[in-house]
């Protein structure tokens, strides 16, 4: 079960005693975010890291963690964090959510036990995501431009993998050639001791229009909108 999955392989990492950054793939790295964690000036008194998820309704309360990007400090605390979440299988398979079990865990540990839990704003700069991408139209600007420097962007916050996919398609973040998408090594001719780098990697992003009303990395004013009556992003 992929929700367990996600629990697993945090908690054995942490367990033999490292620290741990834990990612979805639906993400892109412009730099990397462990400089940001190693660097004792950023917020190095707390236990773990989240990006704030967007969504406050009363089942992600108080926190609204984001659990697709996560950096975890590992110590006593953590450890027990993680060792709880191991033992909670009924309260995901219930919730049909690890990411619900996991808020409900952060604050009884956070209020009992002393786990320091940092939430970045929604609006930082550093770790923006789908919450940005959405509701975010000038900061998404200034990102296309490249006049911001965030570390990573998240495609959180969004309906499904497909739009996902269109999405990071039209921001320039797409460097998959179609012709590797549901074709095996074999059909590309490629060896098992062969990379899959050199036939599916590109070297520049395909920059596909979608819908105009979503960021792009273009102007995409001749795309439909995908939100009915969406006005265009440029």
């Amino acid at each position: 079960m992929a929700m367990a999955a996600k629990v697993y392989c945090v908690q054995m990492v942490n367990m033999l005693g490292y620290d741990v950054l834990f990612q979805d793939v639906d993400l892109v790295w412009y730099k990397n975010p462990l400089e940001y964690f190693y660097n004792h000036d950023n917020y190095p008194d707390f236990d773990i890291y989240f990006q704030d998820d967007g969504n406050h309704a009363l089942f992600y309360a108080p926190y609204s963690a984001n659990t697709g990007f996560y950096y975890v400090r590992y110590n006593d605390r953590t450890q027990y964090f993680f060792n709880s979440l191991l033992l909670a299988g009924d309260l995901i398979l219930s919730t049909h959510s690890h990411q619900n079990a996991l808020i409900a865990l952060l604050n009884e540990h956070a209020s009992m036990y002393g786990l320091r839990v940092k939430i970045f704003e929604r609006h930082t700069e550093e770790f923006p995501g789908g919450f940005s991408y959405h509701r975010m139209s000038d900061f998404m600007k200034e990102l296309a431009r490249g006049e911001v420097h965030p570390y990573i962007f998240h495609m959180s916050w969004t309906h499904n993998k497909d739009n996902k996919k269109l999405f990071f398609q039209q921001m320039g973040e797409w460097y998959l050639d179609d012709r590797c998408v549901g074709t095996t090594a074999n059909e590309l001719g490629v060896s098992g001791h062969e990379s899959m780098i050199a036939p599916c990697c590109l070297s520049e992003p395909n920059v596909i229009c979608h819908y105009r009303d979503k960021p792009s990395k273009i102007p995409c004013t001749d795309s439909p909108p995908i939100d009915k009556g969406g006005q265009s992003f440029w």
